[in-house]
């Protein structure tokens, strides 16, 4: 498989972490339970990488967009027999309205794929590579859920279809008609006691909570009425969706090792604050009326910076999400990178 271009992704965001969804429906990039923890799915950065991908069996046109106000994607599929809509989110925490998003997120992806006219056959394939890819885990089988262990840690899937399993890949065929609809979630946490099973009511229901409280967060962020103003409130969003909630830091980007140029070696790891962009993010806040975020952050870095200051020492163009200072860098050779585009990078040795 060639690799996607950028454009292809879109965002999800628990406001702890990302995952990358193309356009055809495959979850190509997802950290848990941080921005800069190891990666479940790196396909973005090797074909091998690990995915999660749900999709029509046949030809179909695609076409998506954020339900309103949210961070929640919906791509709906078009082919000859029916229409589908796949709705996509990383689940915040139970109730979390307003500013209070991301403080008890449960590091879940949730999926829900609905027929919503005539008939369509759907294809999921979920193959989980913990570790950047650097672990082919075989799928422990239960009762509507697969489990796989990396190092102490689990991503669980659960669903309401019937999943085949060889060895590190799960593959699923779904025929639905129209007001029927089929639910995945992949949650992550530790390698014991094992995950529950959840039922398609729970999931269901727990988009629709991820939904109300992104929508809770954009009606208190209305106060902008300059040009452009669906662009700049969702850039607010988006700049949410950057931030890890626990200390208010906004990472530079989700990814890492995306090359400045295809086949180039300027491949960095961007999951952490640079205090040079700092003060443009710091104002792209403020802009996009978002005043509460915006302090958050800047008493995160002054929190950062305090200790090196104080010692004497120069102040690091960088810190990691939680204020750390030591953000070694190695490369990670078993991965060919976007496009070819090697070595690919975890740390940042700026």
């Amino acid at each position: 498989m060639d690799s996607l271009p950028i454009g292809d992704y879109a965002l999800l965001s628990d406001c702890r972490t990302a995952a990358l969804v193309s356009r055809e429906g495959s979850v190509d990039w997802l950290c848990f339970p941080r921005f800069d923890a190891p990666s479940v799915f790196c396909r973005l950065l090797d074909p091998a990488g690990g995915h999660f991908a749900i999709r029509p069996a046949g030809e179909f046109q695609a076409s998506r967009r954020y339900a309103d106000q949210t961070m929640v994607l919906e791509t709906t599929f078009t082919g000859a027999g029916g229409t589908a809509v796949l709705t996509d989110a990383l689940t915040l925490g139970r109730n979390e309205r307003g500013h209070d998003l991301g403080e008890n997120s449960p590091s879940m992806l949730a999926r829900r794929l609905a027929c919503t006219d005539g008939e369509i056959e759907a294809k999921a394939v979920y193959a989980p590579r913990p570790q950047y890819g650097d672990i082919d885990p075989p799928l422990g089988s239960g009762r509507r859920r697969h489990r796989c262990i990396g190092r102490r840690r689990t991503a669980a899937l659960g669903h309401s279809v019937a999943f085949d399993v060889d060895g590190a890949i799960a593959t699923a065929r779904i025929r639905l008609a129209a007001g029927e609809a089929a639910v995945f979630v992949v949650a992550h946490g530790m390698a014991a006691p094992p995950q529950p099973a959840w039922s398609a009511d729970h999931i269901a229901a727990r988009l629709d909570d991820t939904v109300a409280g992104w929508r809770s967060w954009s009606a208190i962020h209305q106060s902008y009425n300059g040009p452009w103003r669906e662009l700049v409130l969702h850039s607010g969003r988006v700049l949410r969706a950057l931030r890890f909630a626990p200390t208010g830091a906004i990472v530079a980007a989700p990814t890492t090792s995306l090359p400045e140029t295809v086949g180039g070696q300027r491949n960095w790891d961007y999951r952490y604050t640079w205090v040079r962009d700092a003060s443009l993010t710091l104002h792209a806040l403020w802009v996009a009326a978002c005043p509460d975020e915006a302090q958050e952050f800047f008493a995160f870095l002054a929190d950062a910076a305090a200790s090196q200051l104080e010692r004497g020492d120069e102040l690091q163009i960088m810190f990691g999400i939680c204020g750390e200072l030591d953000l070694s860098e190695r490369e990670l050779p078993h991965l060919v990178g976007w496009r070819d585009s090697r070595p690919v990078r975890i740390g940042n040795g700026a």
